[in-house]
């Protein structure tokens, strides 16, 4: 048998970076240096280790969507141990919301061909959470989200949620979609050898036109969600200092309590 495993990785601006808004009031990707959403490299293990633990076939691509730079985040994934990638550009996709995104997605699923699609448990700039669940639906397939564990065995995806209270075991019939949490398993680095092997790797491109959407269903124009307004974080102000002459507690606390913390 065999088991086609695609994982969803996203592009995203350096968290550490000085990120600004453009003129439209989408992000400003030309400003700030971009790299593979930390929270998807724990993705793209779980399903390198489905693939090594597993007595099928297993292949396992990297898809994206974005700008000619998110190709640096198929490299990473590629360079991890993935086998092939799928990279979605297309200039209409500037400004594309989670709804539209989990169209483009579910399309390019479609056309890759899968058994399993496993995402991270959110994006690191949108952190919203909600793209899994909106391909699963539109893909017709059941969703097992937020994972801390995933395995896969006979036909069937199983897996561990782990709430504040309790844990629930889940499992659901291939195909299916699941995403996995940031305790799922540390993600390993890429080996020098992974390096020089991911740059044999094929990486497909797709624009709109491969996957039959219309420019209309997507971008900033085809978007349910907009940012409406922005401004700049204000500059960090001198932290308020108490000297302790034998009055240090009261101003302390008379400052706590003007600031509405206790």
């Amino acid at each position: 048998m065999s088991l086609r495993i695609v994982v969803t990785v996203k592009y995203v601006p350096d968290a550490t970076g000085d990120r600004h808004f453009a003129d439209d009031l989408t992000v400003d990707r030309d400003d700030v240096d971009g790299l593979l959403s930390e929270l998807d490299e724990y993705a793209v293990e779980q399903a390198l280790q489905i693939a090594e633990n597993s007595d099928d076939d297993v292949e396992v691509t990297v898809l994206t969507i974005g700008p000619e730079d998110a190709k640096d985040a198929l490299r990473k994934a590629l360079s991890m141990g993935a086998d092939k990638a799928v990279h979605v550009e297309d200039d209409d996709l500037h400004g594309t919301d989670a709804i539209g995104t989990s169209l483009v997605l579910a399309k390019a699923i479609e056309k890759a061909g899968y058994d399993l699609v496993i995402s991270g448990m959110a994006s690191t700039d949108g952190t919203m959470g909600v793209v899994p669940a909106l391909v699963a639906e539109r893909l017709g397939v059941p969703q097992v989200t937020l994972l801390s564990e995933v395995s896969v065995e006979d036909g069937v995806v199983k897996g561990r949620r782990d709430g504040d209270a309790a844990s629930e075991q889940l499992e659901a019939q291939l195909p299916a979609i699941v995403s996995v949490t940031d305790q799922s398993g540390e993600a390993r680095y890429p080996s020098f050898k992974g390096i020089m092997a991911a740059k044999k790797k094929p990486v497909q491109s797709w624009d709109l036109s491969d996957l039959d959407i219309e420019a209309e269903e997507v971008g900033l124009d085809g978007a349910f969600t907009k940012v409406e307004a922005a401004n700049e974080r204000p500059a960090r102000t001198a932290g308020t200092i108490v000297k302790d002459e034998g009055e240090g507690g009261k101003q302390l606390a008379e400052f706590l309590a003007g600031q509405k913390f206790i």
